[in-house]
């Protein structure tokens, strides 16, 4: 084993301690929620030992990026997540590459996505993206105009509408944005049950600085970048 790889294999392993008592305190169970290992930026031989260390989901921001890495790693039994912001002529890739998409907001970006799921044969897993802080900074639908957004993915055939995601505003104090985790959570409920929505249902939020406090209010994906993978250059 390399020291790098020994590196992230010990951070991975403090990041699943932290998540599980985060879990336990608020009486869930570890096993329910899913680490995303943000992989953004970092050379492929990071991820490589990220994935020999046991982490099966990854996290990128640029689809060209996220193609790229999958296409040279290939790794058995991974997941590629897109979690960044998709123009609507990145849809192709996007679709071909990843197995959840994290960041629909909006019809546009949904019916693209949806005609090019259909043309690689396959049912895409989506989470729409709430700009639940009102930041001008950051994409997302506003959580008044979720529900339509939601009402009209869920009825594209090649879409698999499969819960909400946010980015909370960066604060040094993780508590100060709990109200956002919980109001998330709170919305994702008002969602499901306008649509009746029975199956797979997932909250993605929380990330390193924060990932605690979203697991304590309901998260069932944390993305967690640099307390695993170390800081980017």
């Amino acid at each position: 084993m390399t020291t790098e790889t020994a590196s992230i294999a010990s951070s991975l392993a403090a990041v699943r301690e932290r998540l599980a008592r985060a879990a336990e305190r608020a009486g869930r169970d570890p096993g329910s929620v899913l680490l995303v290992g943000v992989s953004k930026t970092f050379p492929a031989e990071r991820v490589r030992a990220a994935y020999h260390a046991g982490l099966r989901h990854f996290g990128e921001n640029r689809v060209q990026e996220g193609v790229a890495k999958a296409d040279e790693l290939s790794l058995p039994d991974a997941t590629w997540h897109l979690i960044g912001h998709l123009q609507t002529n990145k849809a192709r890739p996007a679709a071909r590459a990843f197995g959840m998409v994290h960041s629909v907001d909006s019809d546009r970006v949904a019916d693209a996505l949806s005609s090019e799921a259909h043309r690689v044969e396959k049912r895409l897993a989506v989470l729409l993206e709430v700009n639940y802080g009102g930041e001008e900074s950051k994409f997302g639908v506003s959580p008044d105009d979720a529900l339509a957004l939601a009402r009209h993915v869920a009825a594209l055939p090649h879409l698999r509408l499969a819960g909400l995601m946010t980015v909370a505003p960066h604060v040094a104090d993780p508590e100060e944005v709990r109200p956002v985790f919980r109001g998330m959570r709170e919305l994702g409920d008002r969602v499901r049950e306008a649509l009746a929505h029975a199956g797979e249902w997932h909250l993605s939020m929380g990330m390193t600085n924060d990932f605690e406090v979203a697991v304590q209010e309901g998260a069932t994906i944390v993305r967690v970048g640099r307390a695993i993978f170390g800081e980017r250059g």
